[in-house]
């Protein structure tokens, strides 16, 4: 599948500031990058960095008073592994990879070892596989309402399932509490989503099951194949598209993702989906 997206973002700056930005996408071996081009409108420092694992791209910029915007563009070609959700395991932890060994445990916003017994009450009696990690997502589809404005920075797992609603990074957020509080790995992924209304950036979570990440998505708000990944982390807390220090306001944001090839695989799909490692 291939396909155009892109950001415009507009701040006004007070005082000299710093800007980390997260919104390139990742270029790995199943999200190809065929064009991309970033511009900043202003005479400004700008350093960039990718991280050596999970591939995540950061812009820092060191401004001065005044207009700054970002423009983004890039074209991707996806790559997804597709298979039945059927007789996907969960793996215990006694043979998970050791690089996988971190997204089990708690993190600043999914305090899974708050959540243990919910977990437990609610689908520990459920069989070990993917189908588990499906009803939880089903859970917190049907039992959290997503509504805008609802929650802040500051709002964890354990407020969302307190409170009941929230947006996608809430429902990530719950989503990856409520695996880890049952021993299967969970990250955070934040990305451009093909056909969100109104576009803006998507937050959605991985499950490691039998040898790979699945990709889940509580808010069955896009088809898991249109999910282009920026970044990868424990929560949202290291992947913000903006991360500001200084006195900065935001004026404008603006996105768009359009599907250019679809390929032999459908965009809806009821397959567990995974990308090509």
């Amino acid at each position: 599948m291939k396909f155009n997206l892109g950001c415009q973002l507009n701040y006004n700056i007070a005082s000299d500031s710093t800007l980390i930005f997260n919104v390139a996408v990742c270029n790995n071996r199943f999200q190809n990058i065929l064009h991309e081009d970033l511009q900043i409108t202003s005479q400004v420092k700008v350093d960039k960095y990718t991280s050596s694992e999970l591939e995540n791209r950061y812009i820092r910029v060191n401004s001065s008073p005044g207009k700054l915007q970002l423009s983004y563009q890039a074209t991707v070609e996806l790559k997804h592994f597709e298979e039945s959700p059927h007789n996907i395991p969960e793996v215990p932890p006694a043979q998970l990879p050791l690089n996988v060994l971190p997204y089990l445990y708690p993190s600043r916003y999914c305090e899974s070892d708050r959540l243990i017994r919910f977990a437990q009450t609610e689908f520990g009696h459920l069989v070990p596989d993917y189908s588990r990690v499906t009803a939880m997502c089903n859970w917190i589809y049907e039992n959290v309402a997503y509504l805008s404005g609802s929650t802040n920075a500051h709002t964890s797992a354990f407020n969302t399932v307190t409170e009941r609603a929230g947006v996608c990074r809430d429902f990530a957020h719950l989503g990856i509490a409520l695996c880890r509080a049952l021993n299967i790995p969970a990250r955070f992924v934040t990305g451009y989503a093909y056909n969100l209304k109104p576009p803006d950036f998507h937050a959605y979570f991985e499950a490691y099951l039998g040898c790979r990440w699945y990709l889940f998505d509580a808010t069955r708000l896009v088809p898991r194949t249109g999910l282009i990944r920026i970044g990868t982390g424990r929560d949202a807390a290291d992947v913000a598209f903006a991360t500001i220090f200084g006195s900065v306001v935001m004026e404008q944001m603006d996105l768009f993702v359009d599907c250019i090839s679809v390929g032999e695989s459908p965009l809806y799909t009821d397959q567990a989906i995974a990308f090509l490692e």
